[in-house]
């Protein structure tokens, strides 16, 4: 291991995670000494062993949260999704899973595509600061967007206002289905969230590596038996970059 990487990605002994506790795919549960489990914990502790050093996990309630404090001397890798806005601070790897996002629907809509949705008198209620809602921030032209701090309160804005769509993690959506009798998920994805792996741009010998590792992550299975580890239902292993 090239000590200039090391010195990059630990510069205090201790490889400092930062990790999206937003995220349910990502982080499923927490182990008996309070730290976060799942997927990205995992992906974390791999790095910090290929590094030989230990891990530290720097929790966040929500994504933007931990992209406000890139190079801010808080977190070493960050483990959230790379969207263009965050990648201005960020240097990510290329995915290691990717989430689908697409639209819920009350009963009777006659939203029917994708398409559909983003079109006059349209509201959509999304999670602020979501790489999703970032996604929608960038390319919804024509329907109004409206945000909320967590996907419980998208929810609650969606029904109790009677808007025309939910946008979410289709995971997710999935379980807010059950609670809506006659409500349905529009066919298709808007987006594939990219979570990926990031780190300061100042650190080009970290970052190379961070892009090898996720790489080799992916072809030798070790991202797919990760999440055949936490059983969770809705991610899916990114394509080689």
């Amino acid at each position: 291991m090239s000590p200039e990487v090391v010195k990059e990605l630990a510069p205090t002994g201790v490889l400092r995670a930062g990790i999206n506790l937003g995220n349910f795919l990502l982080v499923t549960g927490k182990s008996a000494s309070g730290d976060p489990e799942g997927v990205s914990p995992d992906m974390a502790r791999a790095i910090a062993d290929r590094l030989g050093v230990p891990v530290q996990y720097v929790p966040f309630a929500k994504p933007g949260e931990l992209a406000d404090q890139a190079g801010n001397n808080v977190w070493d890798i960050g483990l959230i999704g790379a969207e263009p806005q965050r990648a201005e601070k960020i240097a990510f790897s290329a995915a290691y899973v990717e989430i689908e996002s697409t639209y819920l629907v009350p009963p009777g809509s006659p939203l029917k595509t994708i398409a559909d949705v983003d079109a006059k008198g349209v509201r959509i209620v999304s999670t602020a600061r979501a790489a999703y809602d970032l996604w929608l921030e960038r390319n919804i032209k024509n329907a109004e967007l409206l945000r909320t701090n967590s996907m419980d309160e998208a929810f609650a804005k969606f029904t109790g206002e009677k808007l025309e769509a939910l946008a979410g993690l289709k995971p997710r959506l999935l379980a807010d289905l059950e609670k809506l009798p006659g409500a349905r998920i529009i066919d298709g994805q808007f987006a594939a969230v990219q979570q990926a792996i990031g780190t300061a741009r100042a650190n080009t010998a970290g970052a190379a590596f961070i892009a090898e590792f996720v790489e080799e992550a992916k072809a030798s299975g070790f991202v797919a038996s990760l999440i055949e580890k936490h059983k969770v239902r809705g991610l899916s292993v990114a394509p080689k970059a």
